[in-house]
């Protein structure tokens, strides 16, 4: 039987407590407009060991406390946009270091002329001001803000004053106890260096290796990503900094690896910002002892100070950040509300200088004080000035002369469902509300019925992968006398704007599966289609090598197939290297530098088509290449093109590609819009997957 005596000991009820606290705080809070992370401190206030008693902070809270926080670095650097973090780093770096050096220099003479400090404990004091925690982060990334350039440069100058502040501690504890030598500093650099070297180096080939050999399933590939992100912080530690700091580098080592519209993103962001991250806020509210204001005027002096000093210099960096790169007010106050908040560093900073004896208790009890009210402010600046730049990205005017993303999936083949709705998920628009179509066409014969029953069992598949993703996915099945008549009808009925076919590369199949499928949906739609054979995962997708044919810029589809292109570099996280003719690269350059987010993308002069095959020089095995071919009739087709699968047939085995056809207005009507020459329908037509 368990014992219900104070505080609660029964491993079943801490638990079941915690979790009510996590499900209820934020409800009944909410309700009074309160920041749902400002609930969970208050809630692990109420009930910690200065509260009412009703737990103890204890091993196992301190355990998911520090999961949960090195799960916020983790997502902060897995969720960034790397594309803008480079563009951005510059402005990172002066963030950072305004961030760093007014909290230190301010602290500093603060703890020296008025709090009556020695100089290496104001120093060590002046230190806790200029680190911040993350804590906030995960209310911009629900109001879709991570990508915010004011996110971005945040998240970035958060590393570089955590880790100069945690160099700071680390420094000021080897002076203390006399170990302040060159050995110090050797060992520091060396120890430093090969800890970023692993994670940044060697970590994403491993996570490369893993996804593209397809080991376990999606319980055990996140398994394998919180392996990866423990071992980065654990390294860290043995490198003498934080374990934050590996955490979030793990996160930029896997972030390629990891698309933001994935099952495997779903899974990681759920279990964190639903269970381990709260438990870090509560382990934090556990902290507070309002009793230690009423301890004598030096704690309430002490405190105050503290309060003000960590305030003004971290809205100081916002405003300087603001005025030097010219932000919105709403924008700065993001700045402020994210990098405000103290928690982790200072309180590691503030444990270590109390065990040397360079801080007192009155500083001990004032740091409680200090995490809660910039916590407090923080959430609160956070929730405000993200909801109005939350508010101006919705209000943004749209192209509307392009028509919403209604993106079809003919399948066949059961093998080949999960990429094909993989890349349909990731040349989705983010913000689109519309669903994907996944469609079957069952040929009516004799055994119609067992044909039905056995393409239900393949939708069902699909839509069990899309909804690992939270994509809208809306099934189709048809029963036609013909299967392409089957998927053009659908594309009609369905106002159909791409779609995503799969091709086994077979030139001379045994079998003839669908016919000349891919012959007749070129020759009666006028819609983008996009042909693939994916060898590998789109995770492990480096660069998106992209051959594109003279004219192709003067194509109707042209600002189509580059937003799809845009889009799916984005959300792969590859680079897009483009081979073109000059006038057809003048038209796509501007395009691409002025992308929102950034994408990083190379640009090589390419013209001749005949030597298709010098292409592959190019192209590595984890590239996706993607050829823009043309419709018979239209303003860039080429008779070359006729050639071109058959030479991917031959010579890309081991390569994932894509070739997309334009989306067309017009048919031309002295041609009767032929979809492809003799060679290629042979080729395409036999092995549709």
């Amino acid at each position: 039987m368990p014992h219900f005596t104070l505080p609660f000991s029964d491993p079943v009820l801490v638990f079941t407590l915690v979790l009510l606290i996590i499900l209820l705080a934020p409800l009944l809070l909410n309700r009074i407009r309160v920041p749902s992370i400002m609930g969970l401190l208050v809630a692990g206030a109420l009930v910690g060991p200065f509260g009412l008693n009703l737990l103890l902070r204890d091993t196992s809270i301190v355990l998911f406390g520090t999961v949960g926080l090195l799960y916020i670095m983790f997502l902060a650097g897995l969720e960034i946009d790397l594309n803008d973090f480079r563009k951005n780093r510059n402005r990172s770096l002066v963030f950072g270091a305004l961030t760093f050096f007014i909290p230190q220099t301010v602290g500093t003479l603060a703890g020296y002329y008025v709090l009556g400090f020695a100089w290496p404990s104001a120093i060590l004091l002046a230190s806790m001001f200029a680190s911040h925690t993350l804590l906030t982060y995960p209310i911009a990334s629900r109001m879709g803000l991570a990508k915010n350039e004011a996110v971005t440069i945040t998240v970035g100058g958060t590393i570089i004053t955590d880790t100069a502040a945690l160099l700071v501690l680390a420094i000021i504890a080897g002076s203390t106890q006399g170990e302040l030598n060159a050995a110090f500093w050797v060992r520091l650099a060396v120890a430093f260096t090969i800890f970023v070297y692993i994670v940044l180096g060697i970590m994403p080939k491993i996570g490369a290796w893993f996804f593209r050999t397809g080991q376990g399933d999606g319980g055990a590939q996140f398994i394998f990503v919180l392996v990866l992100v423990f071992a980065a912080a654990f390294l860290a530690e043995l490198a003498g900094v934080e374990a934050i700091i590996g955490a979030f580098l793990a996160g930029l080592a896997l972030n390629r690896l990891i698309p933001h519209t994935s099952p495997l993103m779903n899974r990681v962001d759920f279990v964190g910002n639903t269970l381990f991250v709260p438990f870090f806020l509560i382990s934090v509210g556990m902290l507070v002892d309002v009793r230690v204001l009423f301890q004598g005027t030096e704690a309430l002096f002490v405190a105050a100070a503290m309060v003000v000093i960590a305030i003004s210099c971290k809205w100081l960096a916002a405003f300087f950040t603001q005025k030097i790169f010219g932000y919105s007010v709403a924008e700065r106050n993001l700045i402020f509300g994210l990098s405000n908040s103290q928690a982790a560093a200072t309180l590691a900073a503030v444990l270590v200088g109390f065990n040397l004896g360079l801080l007192n208790e009155a500083v001990l009890n004032g740091t409680i004080v200090m995490i809660m009210v910039t916590c407090l402010i923080s959430s609160l600046a956070t929730e405000s000035a993200g909801r109005k730049l939350a508010i101006v990205e919705s209000e943004r005017v749209l192209d509307v002369s392009v028509a919403p993303d209604r993106i079809l999936v003919p399948i066949a083949n059961p093998a080949t469902i999960e990429r094909l709705m993989d890349l349909a998920i990731m040349i989705r628009r983010p913000k689109s509300q519309e669903p994907i179509y996944p469609l079957v066409v069952v040929k009516d014969d004799e055994d119609v019925q067992q044909q039905v029953a056995a393409s239900y069992k393949m939708l069902e598949k699909a839509i069990k992968h899309a909804s690992a993703t939270e994509t809208a996915v809306q099934v189709v099945s048809r029963v036609d006398l013909n299967i392409a008549n089957g998927i053009t009808r659908a594309v009609k009925e369905l106002m159909i704007t791409e779609i995503v076919i799969g091709w086994n590369a077979q030139v001379s199949p045994q079998q003839r599966i669908f016919g000349s499928v891919l012959d007749h949906l070129l020759h009666t739609s006028r819609q983008m289609v996009m042909v693939t054979r994916l060898v590998h995962p789109i995770n492990i997708t480096r660069r998106i090598v992209v051959a594109a044919p003279p004219n192709s810029e003067l194509e109707t589809g042209f600002t189509r197939w580059l937003r799809t292109l845009t889009t799916l570099s984005k959300q792969a996280g590859a680079g897009l290297a483009f081979f073109a003719a000059p006038n057809t690269i003048n038209q796509i350059a501007p395009i691409i530098e002025t992308a929102k987010p950034a994408v990083e993308a190379d640009f090589s002069p390419f013209a001749d088509w005949e030597d298709f095959l010098v292409l592959s020089r190019e192209v590595a095995d984890t590239d996706l290449l993607v050829i823009i071919s043309a419709r018979v009739g239209s303003v860039s087709y080429n008779k070359y093109m006729d050639t071109i699968p058959r030479k991917l047939a031959q010579h890309f085995q081991g390569t994932s590609f894509v070739i997309i056809f334009p989306e067309q207005n017009t048919i031309s009507p002295a041609t009767g819009a032929r979809p492809l020459g003799r060679n290629t329908a042979h080729i395409m037509t036999e092995g549709v997957t």
